[in-house]
């Protein structure tokens, strides 16, 4: 067993889209529109869902936006330089809501980056 995917409801796909692949350098792996249920699935990633996790972006056509719960807390991504990361992400345009910097009562470097629905995305340095 592994994990395929994680799944986040977005309000603008277009700009979901945006932010992953021009921000974050994913790759748009496939995208199919659901008509009849109104709805439309697009995966992302670093690589192939047969070969790695990647992130499904559903976009319900009726619904502009949701409310973020209390129970879901972040997507981590490992980067080899926070503070370039941090740099690079508010160059294209990506909102860092909290700077690199060294995690509060000990351990690595971390920031947090929000996308356009406020999902936060952790990105954890690992050299």
């Amino acid at each position: 067993m592994r994990f395929l995917h994680t799944m986040i409801r977005v309000g603008d796909l277009d700009k979901s889209l945006d932010f992953y692949t021009n921000i974050f350098g994913m790759q748009l792996l496939s995208k199919k529109d659901f008509p009849d249920g109104r709805f439309t699935l697009a995966f992302v990633g670093y690589g192939d869902e047969e070969h790695n996790t990647v992130l499904e972006l559903t976009h319900n056509w009726d619904t502009k936006s949701y409310e973020q719960g209390n129970a879901f807390g972040h997507i981590a991504i490992a980067v080899p330089d926070a503070y370039k990361a941090c740099n690079d992400i508010t160059a294209k345009g990506g909102k860092v809501v909290r700077p690199a910097g060294p995690m509060k009562f000990g351990g690595g470097v971390i920031a947090f980056v929000e996308d356009p629905d406020g999902y936060k995305i952790e990105l954890i340095e690992r050299k």
